[in-house]
């Protein structure tokens, strides 16, 4: 996938449903995409409907549709995160098993997950902060991350107490090694530079602060695109 080489700022900092937009937008026409459970299931509200991208859901749907409400929900009709949805025109269903297959084939174009951490060169942990007590809940979060061809994390940059989730080293289990291509956070999107060499990562755009701002942080080296 080609990365984009402009920087640019935004005036404000973005809602979970403004990064869903700008998640939709970057998805190529006709792509093949899963949506993790929780902030990425926003995503399918806002792809455009001659965009011809096809969703797959973890528990076996291909041409998943937006969230249902009202009259449109059917209790029987979910995604993996049990959020009733509704189907496009030539949907379909099959067994669990398909659906995995499909996810460790390399047949997914993108998937789109959430992450406590993020390393520079793109390691993930999104299914268990290692601490006591905490109930780990990994799903088929490690075979999207590896299966699919490209790898987007949507997530808050920072922690309830500040701490940057885009790091130097993930320091909880990781889910997979070098898998994250891009990072869509509240504040600003990253592009990971595996071919850089100096541990640094791109910033595409950010969205309410500074570049100098977001470089106070986090403590990794960014570089703009």
């Amino acid at each position: 996938m080609q990365t984009p080489s402009t920087f640019t700022e935004g005036p404000a900092r973005l809602g979970k449903t403004e990064l869903a937009a700008l998640v939709a937008a970057d998805i190529p026409d006709g792509a093949f995409v899963n949506l993790g459970i929780g902030q990425p299931t926003l995503v399918s509200n806002y792809l455009a409907p001659d965009s011809g991208v096809t969703l797959h859901t973890e528990n076996g749907m291909l041409g998943m549709g937006p969230e249902a409400h009202g009259d449109e929900v059917d209790p029987d009709l979910i995604n993996a995160g049990k959020i009733p949805v509704t189907e496009l025109p030539g949907a379909s269903y099959f067994h669990h098993a398909d659906s995995f297959a499909m996810m460790r084939g390399g047949h997914l174009d993108i998937c789109v997950l959430g992450a406590y951490q993020v390393s520079a060169r793109g390691d993930l942990a999104n299914w268990h902060t290692g601490e006591p007590g905490a109930i780990p809940a990994v799903g088929g979060a490690m075979d999207l991350a590896i299966g699919a061809k490209d790898t987007f994390v949507m997530m808050t940059l920072l922690t309830r107490d500040g701490r940057s989730k885009l790091v130097d080293a993930c320091t909880y289990p990781l889910t997979g090694v070098a898998c994250v291509s891009r990072i869509y956070t509240d504040v600003g999107v990253f592009l990971v530079d595996r071919e850089g060499g100096d541990g640094s990562v791109l910033v595409r755009e950010t969205h309410g602060v500074t570049f100098e701002e977001l470089e106070a942080l986090v403590d990794v080296p960014l570089r703009r695109a």
